[in-house]
């Protein structure tokens, strides 16, 4: 009892300090989506460029992230979180300093597109080193029976992340950086938080067997070793579903900014106060979701996925048909209490399929399609500019038919938390495999 107790205490700070790494990483994204509609329409960029700028990122952060997965096995998790928290921190400073260049008209919007595209990417292709290897370093200090709850609590961290980002984002909204300013103060606090996981995060032993695997050359996530993790028919069912989930949420999140706008007939500078409600309002939704409706009801990979996509689904249709500001804020809230539900589901059910020496692995290919999801998002934009209920319908009838694929595919059907036996014989055939490699 007494060394449950120490190792319980022993896993704290470490999941705090991943905690806050989550909160401080969804602060800067959020923070800077919720005002993006805004700097678009501001310097002059079509919105669906506007749109695209995350697109790049998103292809990058795809191919790196099973790359960085692997690294993390050879190099350990803290140095690839870290290098996650310096790409990001480097990435922001840059966006707001083109951002408040072509807010000053210092350069055509079409070169401050292509200049906050590059400098975004560096985001994808860096940043993503901390999420495979967060994800990593939960799932090995957690048992079976508790990843679910571990995965819902990180991704609430993300949840709160979400709701203070956008809440936050307007104060910093100063003379002389306008629009620029959320950018440069989000930098600054991933700089904070690079310190703390650098002097207060225990490192973990480099391989499970003691030995350091080969080297391998950057793989991308459709070719070569990654390919097969892809085609795994323990993991391939999860990622499909993740993928079309996220797309939604991606897809439904960037076309809300422009709807609100649209909506009230604003300028976008003032319509800005009601697009950071409305994020907050479904970002409260998602929180309550990995926060207390998991918790409270005990909910399984199964019925997080299940329940996740039918509430989405309903959001979706309100949000396309909402006849006022109202409407669209109640439908983002319900479709995001959705999303918070199947998330973390495909997360923690993508990582109880998976034994203990494959979680880098599983954690690099989760990262990669919520990475790559965003490349999407463009045309429902553009779906947008050309059927306004367009996007969302669209929505409503992907995340329909993933309820179907969630009931019927044996896969997600069949996943569950393991009991103490089988979490013992499970780690007991991974040291067996171990030691035929």
């Amino acid at each position: 009892m007494t060394g449950g107790t120490q190792e319980a205490r022993d896993n704290r700070r470490p999941f705090m300090i991943l905690f806050g790494v989550s909160v401080a990483t969804a602060l800067g994204n959020t923070g800077m989506l919720s005002v993006l509609p805004a700097i678009g329409r501001e310097i002059g960029i079509p919105d669906a460029m506007v749109a695209a700028i995350f697109s790049l990122s998103a292809v990058l952060w795809a191919a790196t992230s099973p790359f960085w997965a692997r690294q993390s096995d050879l190099r350990g998790r803290k140095p690839l979180i870290l290098l996650g928290l310096a790409g990001f921190c480097t990435s922001m400073i840059l966006c707001a300093i083109v951002v408040s260049a072509g807010l000053h008209h210092l350069a055509p919007p079409m070169v401050i597109f292509v200049l906050f595209l590059l400098c975004r990417a560096l985001f994808g292709a860096f940043g993503s080193a901390a999420n495979p290897a967060t994800q990593a370093y939960m799932a090995e200090r957690t048992t079976r029976e508790e990843r679910t709850q571990s995965m819902a609590t990180l991704a609430g961290a993300f949840g709160l992340g979400t709701v203070v980002g956008p809440l936050l984002a307007p104060l910093f909204v100063l003379p002389g950086v306008g629009l620029a300013g959320p950018m440069f103060a989000f930098a600054i606090l991933a700089g904070v938080m690079l310190v703390v996981v650098h002097r207060g995060l225990p490192e973990t032993p480099k391989s499970r067997s003691g030995e350091r695997p080969p080297r391998r050359r950057l793989e991308l996530p459709w070719r070569g070793e990654s390919a097969a993790l892809w085609r795994d028919p323990r993991l391939k069912p999860f990622l499909i579903y993740g993928f079309l989930v996220a797309s939604c949420q991606t897809a439904q999140t960037q076309t809300l900014g422009f709807l609100i706008i649209d909506k009230l007939g604003l300028p976008p500078t003032q319509a800005q106060g009601y697009i950071t409600l409305a994020m907050a309002a479904g970002a409260v939704a998602g929180l309550l979701a990995q926060w207390g409706l998991i918790r409270m009801f005990r909910m399984g990979p199964r019925e997080l996925m299940r329940w996740g996509v039918a509430a989405a689904a309903v959001g979706n249709i309100v949000v396309a048909f909402a006849p006022d500001y109202a409407a669209v804020a109640i439908g983002y809230a319900i479709a995001s209490l959705g999303y918070g539900f199947a998330r973390p589901g495909f997360t923690a059910g993508a990582s109880l399929s998976v034994a203990a020496k494959d979680q880098a692995g599983a954690a690099g290919a989760i990262a990669a399609i919520n990475g790559l999801n965003v490349v999407v998002a463009p045309l429902f934009v553009l779906l947008y500019e050309q059927i306004g209920w367009g996007p969302f319908v669209l929505n409503a009838a992907v995340l329909a038919a993933l309820v179907v694929y969630a009931l019927r595919q044996a896969q997600l059907r069949s996943v569950s938390q393991a009991d103490a036996d089988k979490e013992a014989t499970l780690a007991g055939l991974e040291r067996s495999d171990e030691g035929g490699v």
